[in-house]
């Protein structure tokens, strides 16, 4: 999957060319502050297959957390871009509204659906689960 994308402003750019990990909305309480209270839609890709190809995403990571998340933004205009997490190593953890043609975006499960908020959608086709998924063997 070739894929492209960029912060609101355009000083950040990136592309992706690699197979897809995973597709998903999460509904988790930090993804909700995160994005301002709607759920997460993100795409994931190996870490070895996202690149940024213009300017220097600032990095936010919380100094409180012994395993915090690392947060892609543009120190411009402050657009979220993505994430590496400790629990997906290796993986680049994509926002969907950065990517340039995010009609791409078929989720295939929501989390963490516990923190679910009344004004919250879930299509009827999504697999839920009340926290993460069971781990494949």
């Amino acid at each position: 999957m070739e894929l492209n994308g960029r912060c609101y402003c355009g000083d950040v750019a990136y592309e992706i060319d690699g197979e897809l990990q995973a597709c998903f909305q999460c509904h988790c309480r930090e993804c909700q502050y995160i994005t301002g209270g709607n759920a997460n839609t993100v795409m994931v890709f190996s870490q070895d297959d996202f690149k940024f190809n213009k300017g220097d995403p600032a990095i936010f990571a919380r100094s409180d957390l012994d395993t915090p998340v690392n947060r892609y933004f543009c120190n411009k205009c402050g657009t979220a871009i993505g994430s590496i997490s400790p629990s997906r190593p290796g993986s680049f953890i994509v926002k969907v509204g950065t990517l340039d043609n995010p009609e791409v975006f078929d989720p295939k499960f929501a989390i963490f659906t516990c923190d679910l908020q009344d004004f919250h959608h879930i299509p009827d086709k999504l697999q839920s689960f009340d926290k993460r998924p069971p781990k494949k063997d």
